[in-house]
């Protein structure tokens, strides 16, 4: 990619591989993007694994300009090739694993002549490898100094990023915008399993301070045990802050009390459907209420307003659907504003 080609804000999208079309290479960005074509665990909806693609192909289509950030279309982001191979492989699991949660769905078992053991061993050694993958490849560009991000596929897909970053021995927190709490451990016997990351990352991450959620209104009896029980967990429910905001509250309010709970170094897990259905309606596991996009940008731009510095984030869950391009759209428009967010953040804190 030729770094010397001058990007016209002003002009047509030009699809040259990169994210936006932003003319920039790995060697000279400061933030990474690098996505995850995997969706072998979800167990209500497929098709967030070409989430990546999808938003690839829609951010050509968005206007660079930002009121949050001076001449935004300069930022030097690069999202590496999405893997052929590694999508190829996830299309070939989920047949099996489909199959298997229908069986679980029927009211199956398992147990030890059971043939869906093999799925299991194949998905959670792949899983495995995703993540042992990911962190190898983070930990090196952490090195060089660059911000890492990842974008899903599923929400299990960026445990390697986040345990890179815990091994760089700095305490951080992760502020998560979801509509589910993601705290069972190993659901339905995936040791990765979408619905299981930020139970990994509170077993793996010995460094984090504090998860922040935010939006959870979907959620088991033994997440909220959890969410109860462990000191570095802080649950926003959305029934609770939409009561509030029935009864007077206003968003900024809010917004402070979750950035008050929150470290100096910050992690962002943005899972797109932590905002209204309406805005992601193909996403894997969509649940009534949630925020609107605004309100989300709204919140991340206070955190770096607040001096708080983003240390990496990811986007996950954006599904295309079969008709129309409306969830990739809000995905790649999600996306920018992370990553403007970020940027703003970096020439604060860099």
């Amino acid at each position: 990619m030729d770094n010397s080609t001058k990007f016209d804000p002003n002009g047509v999208g030009i699809a040259n591989g990169n994210i936006f079309g932003f003319p920039v290479a790995e060697e000279t960005a400061n933030i990474v993007i690098i996505p995850v074509p995997w969706d072998a665990t979800a167990s209500y909806g497929k098709g967030t694994s070409d989430g990546p693609k999808a938003i690839l192909d829609a951010s050509t289509q968005l206007d660079f300009y930002h009121h949050q950030l001076p001449e935004a279309w300069n930022t030097q982001v690069f999202m590496t090739p999405i893997s052929d191979e590694m999508k190829q492989i996830n299309d070939q699991m989920c047949i099996d694993t489909v199959q298997y949660i229908g069986f679980l769905e029927d009211g199956g078992e398992l147990d030890e002549n059971s043939p869906y053991n093999e799925v299991l061993e194949k998905v959670n050694a792949t899983s495995e490898l995703l993540r042992n993958n990911l962190k190898e490849r983070a930990t090196k560009l952490l090195a060089e100094n660059k911000i890492v991000a990842v974008l899903g596929g599923e929400h299990s897909t960026p445990l390697g990023l986040m345990e890179a970053l815990n091994d760089q021995g700095e305490p951080f927190g992760i502020l998560q915008i979801d509509a589910h709490a993601d705290l069972r451990e190993a659901y339905e016997g995936f040791q990765q399993s979408h619905a299981s990351i930020m139970f990994n990352v509170l077993q793996s991450c010995h460094n984090l301070q504090k998860l922040v959620q935010v939006g959870i209104r979907d959620i088991a009896h033994s997440e909220v045990l959890l969410s109860n029980s462990d000191p570095r967990v802080k649950t926003f429910y959305d029934w609770d802050l939409k009561k509030g905001l029935f009864e007077g509250q206003t968003w900024k309010e809010q917004v402070s009390m979750i950035l008050n709970e929150l470290p100096d170094r910050v992690y962002i897990s943005f899972d797109i459907d932590g905002l209204l259905p309406s805005l992601c309606p193909n996403t894997g596991t969509p649940v009534v209420g949630g925020f609107e996009l605004e309100q989300i940008n709204y919140l991340f731009f206070q955190l770096v307003e607040s001096g708080k510095k983003i240390i990496g984030f990811d986007l996950n869950e954006v599904s295309p659907g079969k008709e129309g391009d409306w969830d990739a759209n809000v995905g790649a428009r999600a996306l920018w504003n992370l990553v403007c967010a970020t940027e703003k953040s970096r020439k604060i804190n860099y």
